[in-house]
């Protein structure tokens, strides 16, 4: 699997299977003698980061060889993305992820200078795990609705957080005050974690949040989960309606995260790691923990995977086209 434009044709699923079941089994495709390196795009302790750790322990003993979690938090994870695509294609460094990361960044920040098609090779879905739109409990609303017309009572009153200028949840925000006619104003951040302590303590209204980070928050009990960035209504929060049954459309992503190597990682190794993978997704342990953190342990291989990120690329260029949006 030579990069991200040729793989759904050079591994096709009986290669996948077959590259599989020899690299599991042959020594001459282990990893050689040293940590792989997972790279994470938020500062410790968030969802995404929680999830890799959880990951990278149960991958460890299946590669035979310890992996480490490296945090390259900033810029909407473009730091750690660049760190990615910079690092030799032989299987030591990976990058836990959700597919924005790759799929949206290069369309939205004039400083990506990364491309999906060029620079990575994906391995394996992990898990889904949709995007909430998360309320604030100090402002007056309990509903989509009333906040809605909150903010068009309040024009420049409410803000909304978001992971840095040109991230998803920034996107988001501007998608919903553009076909809401509202005025919400963008704060943004470093990390979930930091956007996750103010908004706790009242000083962010509104943000559309990681479903981990989602989940977190609702614990916290001083929010209240408005709706889903989803093409249908999810399982982990059956109740609450989708962003097109609120009435704000084209929002109908999925959030696909996983692990990612860089480009011109050899089949052989991919096979390798996808089919770890697998292994540790199957776990019910690790099934249990990924969807008490607000996630959907949902693996797939290296091609299926592949098509994801590439449907994303293209939901991206519809989404961003529609609200006429500039890259920053």
């Amino acid at each position: 699997m030579q990069n991200f434009r040729g793989a759904s044709s050079a591994l096709n699923r009986r290669h996948f299977i077959a590259a599989s079941a020899l690299a599991l089994s042959s020594p001459a495709f282990a990893l050689p003698d040293q940590p792989v390196r997972v790279i994470v795009g938020y500062p410790a302790g968030g969802g995404t980061d929680l999830q890799a750790r959880l990951l990278g322990r149960q991958l460890s003993p299946l590669l035979g060889v310890p992996v480490v979690i490296d945090n390259r938090a900033g810029a909407g994870t473009m730091i750690a993305a660049n760190e990615l695509a910079r690092s030799a294609p032989d299987g030591h460094t990976l990058m836990y992820t959700p597919v924005s990361t790759i799929a949206q960044l290069p369309h939205t920040m004039l400083a990506v200078k990364y491309e999906a098609s060029r620079d990575f090779t994906p391995v394996a879905q992990c898990a889904l795990g949709p995007t909430v739109l998360v309320l604030q409990k100090s402002v007056p609303a309990s509903s989509f609705a009333e906040m809605v017309a909150y903010a068009k009572q309040h024009p420049g009153k409410l803000n909304y957080a978001s992971q840095g200028i040109g991230t998803s949840a920034h996107v988001f925000g501007q998608m919903l005050a553009r076909q809401a006619g509202i005025d919400i104003v963008h704060v943004p951040y470093k990390g979930a974690s930091e956007a996750a302590k103010d908004f706790v303590a009242g000083r962010v209204h509104l943000q559309f949040a990681s479903s981990s980070a989602a989940e977190a928050l609702a614990r916290s009990g001083q929010v209240r989960l408005l709706g889903v960035v989803a093409p249908r209504r999810s399982a982990l929060f059956p109740e609450l309606p989708t962003m097109s049954e609120l009435g704000i459309h084209g929002m109908d992503l999925d959030t696909s995260i996983g692990l990612l190597g860089p480009a011109r990682m050899p089949a052989s190794v991919v096979a390798r790691i996808a089919q770890a993978a697998r292994t540790v997704m199957a776990m019910p342990q690790v099934q249990e923990e990924f969807r008490a953190g607000g996630v959907d342990p949902q693996w797939a291989g290296p091609a299926a995977f592949t098509e994801t990120i590439r449907r994303a690329d293209a939901d991206w260029v519809r989404l961003l086209a529609a609200i006429d949006y500039r890259k920053q």
